[in-house]
């Protein structure tokens, strides 16, 4: 099999979270940084999975924005990103109640990277007999500080991921059409 990100994201919707959650939105960055899953739990809480299908890729994502608290202002004005002393790592990317990486048993190689961060899941996704399957490597934690989302924030993400369906026929049609 040919390994894509929208394939191991449609299979995680439609046979890892898909009887158990409300909605789930592909590529979304309504939590504040991009995440390539976003679910919304039937108790309004926030899974963020991130979809590598590189080993590379995987190591690439550990030192994203999305793992470090920047602070923008001090009292000597703008502070540069890369400033080390004021960049502290995160354990879980912001609003996330729950993270996984996902991809597939290649990428995992030898195992789960040390750099991994320590709150994160981690899934293996493999192929027989002409199906897929996860596998979970590790469970992810719980981030006891995620708040709930607002019911109105919940109907906000169940509404981008209604256009998110209308845009995925537009291009179907005009692929259609060519």
């Amino acid at each position: 099999m040919k390994w894509s990100e929208n394939a191991i994201a449609r299979f995680l919707a439609r046979h890892t979270f898909d009887r158990k959650h409300l909605v789930i939105v592909p590529n979304c960055s309504w939590p504040g940084s991009e995440c390539d899953l976003l679910i919304v739990t039937p108790n309004l809480r926030l899974i963020d999975v991130e979809i590598k299908i590189s080993r590379g890729d995987l190591r690439a994502d550990f030192g994203k924005d999305k793992w470090f608290h920047n602070w923008d202002w001090h009292k000597d004005g703008p502070m540069p990103k890369d400033d080390a002393e004021h960049r502290r790592r995160r354990d879980w990317p912001a609003r996330a109640w729950k993270h996984y990486y996902a991809a597939p048993t290649h990428v995992w190689g030898n195992g789960i990277p040390e750099d991994t961060p320590a709150a994160s899941g981690c899934l293996s996704l493999d192929e027989r007999d002409g199906s897929l399957c996860v596998r979970v490597l590790r469970q992810a934690k719980v981030c006891r500080d995620a708040e709930k989302i607002s019911a109105e924030s919940a109907i906000d993400i169940a509404r981008l991921a209604s256009l998110r369906l209308w845009d995925a026929y537009a291009a179907l049609e005009r692929r259609e059409a060519a």
